[in-house]
């Protein structure tokens, strides 16, 4: 399969809607007036929105609480930490890669302020970790990434996936590696939201569930740019829109789901008041489920079109007010509901 080639600083030759999403012709002008997909601009104006630094939130009420966890509280809540940093810094680099082979320049936009929006995600991590514990603490959380073996297993999962497309960059490579980061911003962050939204519904470190809130909004935003850039790139490169990608996405999608519920097993388990082993593990084949049709193929766990954690609805709201949080008030299982499908596939 042909080699992608890197976009062009400019070409006075070319249209400034581009071609192609790859391998096409475009001057590199941005032009929000005349770009080829509809959904782009709309996308760029909710990205910027969802704009926010860590600083906003003060983390005072969770520095004095953080020693009144659990000692299973306290090392979930580390480790998790740690597995965030790590995804969010590795997709930072690997959304600059892809970016260098769009020849369209409004998801060049797009992905410029996606790989910012990744940076602030791990400046985060930072900013909660040098709020609660030692500088010490925080190095050894961020070294977790190397030693421990279940977090080692799931995340190299990925990074196969995304070298495989830095070592031989065409367009097959590029929709799998695309299948990869759904799984990374879509279904690997999600068993470690839950575990901080089920904190600050028991009123705990209710500032750290705010900050996971606004990456979990990002996140959803970056899933949606992705799974659209996939569907795209199916379009223009139709022999890749074969049952080889079909089974490819389906097998990639279950590996993911069952590494998610290991590391589930392994981090929480049934230490955590609050958190249901089952459900857990139902509602991780439930988003594996959402990402399939999102990405615009069959349910891959056909028996879990429910989610069981219906709770989770009022913290991970992508279009929950800000002032919620900065007020600090957890939010309040009342507000559930099942709108726009949530809660059933």
């Amino acid at each position: 399969m042909t080699i992608l080639q890197t976009r062009k600083l400019y070409d006075v030759t070319a249209p400034n809607a581009s071609t192609g999403i790859i391998n096409g012709k475009s001057s590199n002008v941005l032009n929000w007036d005349d770009v080829r997909f509809s959904w782009a601009y709309p996308l760029y104006k909710n990205m910027l929105a969802n704009f926010w630094t860590p600083f906003e939130i003060n983390m005072t009420h969770d520095a004095k609480q953080f020693a009144s966890l659990s000692e299973d509280e306290k090392e979930a809540f580390k480790k998790i930490i740690g597995l965030l940093a790590f995804l969010d810094s590795i997709q930072t680099d690997y959304s600059m890669r892809v970016t260098d082979y769009l020849t369209d320049s409004s998801l060049v936009a797009l992905m410029s302020v996606l790989s910012f929006q990744e940076v602030v995600h791990n400046q985060s991590y930072s900013y909660v970790l040098s709020s609660l514990v030692p500088k010490a603490t925080q190095d050894e959380i961020f070294e977790y990434w190397k030693h421990d073996p279940i977090l080692r297993e799931r995340n190299e999962f990925i990074v196969n996936g995304y070298e495989e497309f830095g070592n031989n960059p065409t367009a097959e490579t590029l929709a799998k590696s695309i299948v990869y980061d759904v799984i990374l911003e879509g279904v690997n962050f999600y068993s470690g939201f839950a575990f901080f939204y089920n904190l600050a519904r028991h009123q705990k470190m209710v500032s750290t569930s705010t900050m996971i809130n606004y990456i979990n909004r990002d996140e959803q935003l970056h899933v949606y740019l992705f799974t659209n850039l996939f569907k795209e790139l199916l379009k223009e490169n139709p022999e890749l829109d074969n049952k080889e990608m079909t089974q490819f996405v389906r097998e990639s999608l279950i590996s993911a789901a069952e590494l998610e519920i290991k590391w589930f097993r392994y981090i929480i388990g049934e230490k955590m008041e609050g958190i249901n082993r089952e459900e857990m593990e139902q509602y991780i084949k439930f988003i594996a489920n959402k990402r399939s049709i999102q990405l615009g193929y069959d349910h891959v766990f056909p028996e879990c079109r429910k989610n069981t954690m219906r709770w989770i609805k009022a913290y991970e709201d992508v279009n929950a007010a800000k002032s919620d949080f900065f007020e600090q008030k957890s939010r309040q299982y009342a507000k559930v509901s099942s709108d726009n499908g949530f809660d059933e596939l």
